[in-house]
């Protein structure tokens, strides 16, 4: 004889016992930990003006890894263009600060928005279009390709192929050797809290139904269109205020400092190769890949095949990303038979 479900669907809901509360420092204990290490930093290599550039560009990169987790880890949209979102925050604020004499401040957001909308009209073109993975990165990728030329094209705004200047910023703590490294962890931080905000509240919830299935989540009700639009704004504000940073805090942007080969390739390899979809995957992929790049330095003409092998060991040995392979570990190691034959004696 079959058990039979209550016909009452709130004596089945009350019945479900509700999950302990999670305090804030369980929630966010990650983050923190990753903030004290990574501050440790300077305290070592301060003192070296070079390192201390690599140690800035390798944390920014990290942001870069952060917002594209949003926008591809979350939602599953492959968007080719983060460079040219990030170039369009950085020359958008270069342009407001020393051309139209905006604050800093406020030209740092302004720059943000605009990338933001940038994102939000590609998430929506998508959806509109019901495309899918390769036809979203071939449309972003036309992005990248528009932007590039429209950095060549306008000399007058943008200094062609000889780069621009930026002298905003060159007076505060961004022109400094060490300040420009907290302020980029800084925002590191700012985007690491918000990716955790969107996986605790509803938003993070619908992100995982699209990752998982997109059909079935449309037809448990969740907005595709909508939810796509967010991580695609949200990500792309991130990537604009990021690239603006870095142009105020580098002093000169040009063509190469967003080109796709530069920023796009080796962020999607980064959010790869560290776990795409979690907290902390972007970040160990961003601190990997940057100590690499500087080992193979000295290996000239001989880098990029290099590096090639190095990416093709990496993802050998961690197909799904080095943080999910380790809970795969982990949850191994706490099913062995050992470990249940043990468990059932001692009851």
């Amino acid at each position: 004889m079959t058990d039979r479900l209550p016909e009452s669907g709130t004596a089945a809901v009350t019945a479900v016992p509700s999950p302990a509360p999670t305090s804030v420092l369980q929630k966010y204990w990650p983050i923190i930990a990753t903030a004290l290490i990574l501050g440790l930093v300077p305290l070592r290599y301060g003192d070296s003006r070079a390192t201390m550039g690599i140690a800035v560009a390798g944390v920014l990169f990290a942001t870069y890894a952060v917002s594209f987790n949003i926008i591809f880890g979350s939602t599953g949209q492959l968007f080719l263009c983060i460079g040219a979102l990030a170039g369009v925050g950085g020359y958008s604020s270069a342009i407001l600060a020393d051309r139209a004499g905006l604050p800093l401040l406020l030209s740092m957001v302004l720059a943000a928005l605009v990338s933001s909308a940038l994102g939000a009209a590609f998430s929506w073109l998508v959806v509109r279009r019901s495309l899918d993975v390769i036809f979203t990165g071939i449309l972003t990728l036309t992005l990248s390709l528009s932007f590039s030329n429209l950095v060549l094209g306008q000399r007058n705004w943008t200094g062609g192929e000889t780069g621009l200047v930026v002298d905003a910023g060159s007076e505060t703590l961004l022109g400094d050797q060490i300040p420009p490294y907290y302020i980029m962890l800084g925002l590191l931080v700012l985007f690491l809290v918000v990716y955790r905000l969107l996986q605790q509240s509803h938003i993070g919830w619908a992100f995982r139904a699209l990752r998982d299935d997109e059909v079935a989540a449309e037809l448990a009700g969740v907005n595709v269109a909508r939810y796509r639009i967010y991580a695609g704004a949200i990500g792309s504000a991130m990537l604009g205020l990021a690239g603006a940073v870095w142009a105020h805090s580098e002093g000169f942007i040009g063509p190469s400092t967003y080109a796709f080969g530069s920023v796009d390739v080796r962020v999607i390899v980064m959010v790869a190769f560290g776990g795409m979809g979690t907290l902390l995957g972007p970040v160990l992929g961003a601190v990997v890949f940057t100590v690499v790049d500087e080992i193979l330095v000295s290996f000239s003409q001989l880098r990029e095949v290099l590096y090639g092998v190095v990416i093709i060991i990496l993802f050998l040995g961690f197909k799904l990303g080095v943080i999910s392979e380790f809970r795969r570990l982990v949850t191994r190691l706490r099913s062995r038979p050992g470990r249940r034959g043990r468990a059932s004696e001692l009851r």
